[in-house]
């Protein structure tokens, strides 16, 4: 099974990295194979609204986003992580998933699947400073509808509250284990 993990944390090794990592064990573990993507290193425009997708399902900006698509197109598992930036996803990984307006053009408008008959799932993984009871909600939402623009069903998430601090979670009791354990029901 294909997994593609998308990591939109600018913070290199921070919480949302560990816990991918984590994640990525599990799912290896369980058969998967996995490809770690971290939005930071790449280049990728914001989309400009120009409406080039809505008659080929292609976006006309050329950058590192064009990549990433065939590895959208490929992957049977996605997941997306982010820390939570003011009750929502980072900057990198909204500007990703605004860039998948051409993935919902191509489903909706063109009314193109990308691999009918095979079930695709995607997950979102998350990481907070603060313990509020709707901290995740904005960016749940947002990934939500991301992954079904992207044609993956959303099939579940990982989410931490109380993380403050870089490398916090690798001693919150039980998170990494938790972490291994979602990266295994997400190929299992």
């Amino acid at each position: 099974m294909n997994v593609l993990c998308v990591v939109g944390s600018p913070r290199k090794n921070g919480n949302t990295d560990i816990l991918m990592n984590s994640v990525i064990e599990g799912a290896v573990a369980a058969g998967g194979a996995t490809e770690l993507v971290r939005l930071t290193e790449l280049d990728i425009s914001p989309c400009v609204a120009c409406g080039g997708c809505e008659k080929s399902g292609r976006c006309v900006i050329h950058d590192d986003m064009q990549e990433l698509y065939g590895k959208l197109d490929r992957a049977e598992r996605v997941i997306i992580g982010s820390p939570i930036y003011f009750y929502g996803v980072t900057a990198q990984t909204k500007g990703f998933i605004d860039r998948c307006q051409a993935l919902w053009c191509r489903k909706y408008l063109l009314r193109k699947r990308v691999r009918r008959g095979v079930v695709r799932k995607g997950f979102f993984l998350s990481v907070a400073a603060t313990r509020g009871d709707r901290i995740f909600e904005g960016a749940s939402l947002t990934v939500r509808y991301g992954l079904d623009a992207m044609d993956f069903s959303y099939d579940g998430e990982l989410l931490i509250r109380g993380a403050d601090h870089r490398g916090v979670v690798r001693d919150m009791n039980g998170q990494l284990e938790r972490a291994r354990d979602f990266g295994m029901r997400i190929v299992g």
